[in-house]
């Protein structure tokens, strides 16, 4: 669909480039500086080879030495521009990318802030796409516009001046016919922007299904759904094609419209300058002609230049448009300057009429009551969707709740800093999450400043001692992202490895054995249920084999606890317990 161009936002967005470009000020005001003086000698150079000409004209009149010291005046003035030029191109280039870093680090900073609602409901490879992408071809665009906008427009004031001063009449003529070329280029890059934009958006979407492919690459081939993957992203990359190839087709009309623009200003000069020269008009010779030639050259050329910066310049300002839409969203709510960050807590947690729906039209929990007691172990279990990890989600302030309220210690969890709740639970999840990096590195994740001992028990204590020994570079070996060759099962050892150096005062375990073996998975227990002693845990699983131990069972059904007590006691109710624990028995036999 065919999206307007929208001014307002444009000078919008041009404004808030503005805001960072102040960090910068002494480079601008300097590269302007400069930018004047070589436009200044660069319209002294045409006066300088006129002279040169008109001394040279004459029959057995030519004035040699005179003409020698105007080539070393031509000389000097092209050496001192080539300087000047050098440290502007730095100058403009530190500008543009110092801007560019700002506002990358500005949009990572903000990502951060989300809230984490924000991730679920928006596509990695389009936030990453607005981060990195986006952000570069800005550059690209800003770079240019300083390099050379600002010139152009000090060129056309200086060889104006100079026109007038030559020969006014004709200085008019020029004046009057190559405001064309900015009207056209204007006209173009109002309709181009949109196009631009919707460039940018489309390919936003194709960096969406890349990573999505990439991260799930195998799960697309084992259920065979390469030729649908393949079939939606061509769709995507044709409807990328064409809006590329419009919006390419209508900026690159405006260079070949404003040079034809320029070719007739040039034409009427050159004519006109020709006619008063012969007829000795306004004292025009040939070397003031060749000056003034040269002047409606430059003043023309900029055209050209600015029409192509204008072009680059909506391109750049579309994409910093979806830069700072990002950058503007909405963050969650900080802490009140009167948060509770204690040393510690004890770790009694309390869920009062709690209530929450990820969506208004789709409630999930509601009037939801629990209470636990310091060293605790709850198990959570239920069928699917019942909302076990929503009630982890609401735990770790993931989420707050929308009505009700859950205390830690008697106190609402909404009085405390984010980061001390979040520090006081140590977290395994189901999904492993590994950075790149090594072993070492990953498991002192939660405290960079550990020893190398602790690091080890650690990871004996997880039962990852073992294999990380028998890695090539042991605790020093650098793995990816994704944990490259590790098992799932190794993956997963590391992340509970990672909690037993942290050792917080309570505990979340979502599946945290789902990926090891039976034999593995035993002795984690046996080392879970030393970590567990005296920290009140929450334990979520599937495998109800695995809970037998805890305190009390919470068994959940569409957001509410429809039993609760120990295994022994949910077992003799011979309710909806026991029809799960039954079921799963006799799978597992």
């Amino acid at each position: 669909m065919k999206k307007k161009y929208n001014l307002k936002g444009s000078l919008k967005t041009f404004g808030t480039v503005l805001k960072y470009l102040k960090i910068y000020r002494i480079h601008f005001i300097l590269s302007l500086i400069f930018t004047a003086v070589t436009v200044g000698l660069s319209l002294y150079i045409p006066i300088l080879v006129g002279q040169a000409i008109d001394k040279a004209v004459g029959v057995g009149n030519v004035d040699i030495p005179a003409i020698g010291v105007l080539l070393t005046k031509i000389l000097v003035s092209v050496i001192i521009t080539s300087i000047l030029t050098w440290i502007i191109n730095i100058l403009n280039n530190r500008m543009t990318y110092g801007i560019a870093k700002n506002i990358r680090h500005r949009a990572f900073m903000r990502i951060q802030d989300f809230p984490v609602s924000f991730i679920d409901k928006n596509r990695t490879g389009e936030i990453i796409s607005r981060t990195v992408t986006d952000v570069d071809t800005f550059a690209d665009g800003l770079l240019m516009g300083f390099t050379q906008f600002f010139n152009g427009i000090m060129t056309i004031i200086g060889t104006l001046i100079f026109m007038f001063i030559y020969s006014a009449p004709v200085a008019l003529i020029v004046v009057l016919v190559t405001p064309l070329s900015l009207f056209v280029a204007s006209f173009i890059a109002k309709k181009t922007h949109s196009m631009f934009k919707l460039q940018f958006e489309i390919r936003s979407e194709q960096t969406s299904l890349i990573d999505e492919m990439i991260t799930n690459h195998k799960t697309v081939v084992a259920f065979g759904q390469e030729e649908k993957i393949q079939k939606e992203f061509d769709g995507i990359n044709d409807r990328l094609g064409k809006a590329s190839l419009r919006a390419t087709f209508f900026s690159s009309i405006t260079n070949p419209s404003t040079r034809f623009v320029n070719s007739v200003v040039y034409a009427l000069v050159a004519l006109t300058g020709a006619l008063l020269c012969i007829s000795g008009g306004m004292g025009m010779s040939v070397g003031r002609l060749s000056s003034f030639l040269s002047y409606a050259t430059q003043y023309t050329k900029p055209f050209n230049e600015i029409s192509g910066v204008i072009t680059e310049l909506q391109n750049a300002l579309a994409c910093a448009e979806r830069v700072f839409e990002l950058i503007e969203k909405p963050v969650q709510e900080p802490d009140k300057a009167d948060a509770y960050e204690p040393e510690a807590v004890n770790g009694i947690v309390e869920f009062s009429d709690v209530s929450f729906s990820y969506t208004p039209e789709r409630p999930l929990i509601r009037n939801f009551n629990l209470k636990t007691y310091s060293g605790q172990r709850v198990a959570i279990v239920g069928p699917t969707g019942c909302g076990k990890t929503t009630l982890i989600n609401l735990l770790m302030r993931f989420y707050d709740v929308d009505g009700g309220k859950i205390t830690l210690d008697g106190e609402d969890i909404r009085h405390y800093t984010r980061h001390k709740i979040r520090s006081s639970y140590g977290m395994v999840l189901q999904d492993t999450w590994l950075s790149s990096g090594t072993i070492r590195d990953n498991i002192a994740f939660g405290k960079p400043d550990a020893t190398e001992e602790e690091i080890k028990a650690a990871a004996k204590a997880a039962h990852a001692h073992s294999f990380i020994r028998r890695l090539p570079n042991g605790y020093d070996t650098v793995i990816s992202e994704d944990g490259g060759s590790l098992s799932q099962g190794q993956k997963q050892l590391l992340c509970i490895a990672r909690v037993m150096l942290c050792l917080p005062e309570m505990l979340i375990l979502d599946e945290a054995t789902s990926s090891i073996d039976t034999r593995t998975e035993i002795r984690i227990q046996k080392a879970f249920t030393t970590m567990m002693q005296g920290r009140t845990s929450f334990i979520v699983a599937h495998r109800l084999s695995t809970i037998k131990e805890a305190d009390t069972i919470l068994v959940m059904k569409d957001g509410n606890i429809i039993e609760q007590g120990t295994h022994s006691e949910l077992l003799a109710k011979n309710g909806f317990y026991t029809e799960l624990y039954n079921s799963q028995f006799v799978k597992e036999q």
